[in-house]
């Protein structure tokens, strides 16, 4: 996507409040793999991604940053937390397995998008299919109507939907399940393996039209889709155009203490080589990782960046520091980001014909009391604003009668702000006069 950095941030405003800093490095990033993707073969070799290491409390953006900025040029994005992988030798997850996620991942990616581009002609091929099969189950109702005019019928008649909840036969592709080799290890898929072996194996199952059609459409995609062109093309964009967020990287800084736990710097030296470029096999293939964008998060209370071994510290040349949310912050996420808590809410409520509103003043109590809590308290940032809805809103929630009643209107002030909410500021209050 040809998007110029500014235009990046705008984008993220609309999801993200503030951490200005961070927004630039990421739009950089992605527009430095655009300027990449321009130049000639030959320089486009010289030029690596320079990663990107975001330090700062937990729910102050790191991840939405790094989520919303793959979403929003659909790169294949895999989030990984550092204390999941060992050190070779040791039981437990390999560091490889980021990298195998993240060409699942654009497999994923480029087979859906295949998927919407022969939808129409699967489309057709499904409805052929399940005529046939309807066709059989009431051929009592058929009569003298010529064959090609009760077929033509029925087949609108399953556009409609009329037969969205008819429950039928259907004879469906098994899928054999991934077998995991060890817990949190790689999963291996037997019908994989075998599958250019054996026929496909098919089983009788009993679903409503609307769920065969789904499985019907999907089979009918399969067989559209080049399979060999759809691994190329994943490996590719994973290679040029991935992204893998490493979190909780500072809870494997910091010196060893000759303990007997897995070596927190041996799992920083089996990062080391992913990060600075090599090739790890999976099942769609080799692929190297020297144009992966690897962006790394923590929030260094304990340990500092420059706890992590220099090696790796080289390979992520950019780091910003991300501050903790204010109250004007919380009110802007109250008010001015898309799918605000504060819509989710209403439209949640909605359903049961509550018409929920929130005064300015409520907003501003509410930013008000997440902000001293977080300060009284753990530092959770954005995720505080949830506890303190949910404690708002239980006693509406639970009220709610439901689609029976008439819209009953509801405006959240000040007020009642701070009597639903006297049980957590009285706790606050006592835990500022605690040393």
């Amino acid at each position: 996507m040809n998007l110029s950095p500014k235009q990046i941030v705008n984008e993220l405003n609309k999801h993200i409040i503030g951490q200005e800093e961070a927004k630039k490095a990421v739009a950089i990033a992605l527009r430095n793999r655009y300027r990449r993707a321009q130049l000639s073969q030959e320089l486009r070799d010289e030029i690596t991604p320079k990663n990107i290491i975001m330090k700062g409390p937990t729910g102050v953006g790191k991840t939405e940053i790094a989520r919303r900025l793959a979403k929003l040029v659909k790169a294949p994005f895999v989030k990984v937390e550092a204390t999941k992988y060992t050190e070779v030798g040791y039981v437990g997850k390999d560091v490889e397995g980021m990298v195998r996620d993240l060409v699942e991942c654009a497999y994923r990616l480029v087979k859906d998008e295949k998927a919407k581009e022969v939808r129409v002609k699967a489309t057709d091929a499904a409805e052929k299919k399940m005529v046939k099969l309807l066709a059989e189950l009431k051929k009592n109702d058929r009569g003298e109507t010529a064959r090609e005019v009760f077929e033509q019928d029925l087949l609108e008649s399953l556009r409609k939907g009329a037969f969205d909840d008819t429950v039928i036969e259907a004879d469906v592709k098994d899928e054999i399940k991934a077998m995991e080799l060890m817990p949190g290890g790689a999963a291996i898929n037997l019908g994989s393996i075998f599958g250019e072996v054996l026929p496909p194996k098919r089983k009788k199952r009993k679903l409503t039209v609307k769920e065969a059609m789904q499985l019907y459409i999907a089979e009918e995609s399969e067989k559209l889709i080049d399979e060999d062109a759809a691994k190329e093309e994943a490996l590719r964009r994973a290679e040029n155009d991935g992204i893998i967020f490493i979190d909780e990287i500072d809870k494997i800084a910091g010196k060893e203490s000759g303990s007997i736990d897995v070596s927190r710097e041996g799992v920083q030296r089996d990062i080391l080589p992913i990060v600075e470029g090599t090739t790890v096999m999976t099942k769609y293939g080799a692929v190297k990782t020297d144009y992966i964008l690897f962006i790394a998060a923590g929030a260094f209370h304990v340990s500092k960046v420059e706890d992590l071994i220099p090696e790796l510290q080289g390979r992520f040349p950019v780091s910003v520091e991300l501050k903790s949310l204010t109250k004007e912050d919380f009110v802007q996420i109250l008010t001015n980001t898309e799918h605000s808590l504060t819509q989710q809410y209403a439209v949640l409520l909605a359903v049961d014909n509550i018409d929920l509103k929130f005064t300015p003043d409520a907003i501003d109590a509410i930013a008000e009391i997440s902000e001293e809590i977080n300060l009284t308290s753990e530092d959770i940032g954005a995720r505080r604003l949830h506890t303190v809805m949910e404690y708002l809103l239980e006693d509406i929630s639970f009220n709610a009668g439901g689609s029976d009643y008439p819209v009953i209107p509801v405006e959240i002030n000040r007020a009642y702000v701070e009597e639903h909410l006297k049980n957590m500021t009285s706790d606050r209050n006592l835990k500022k006069y605690v040393l």
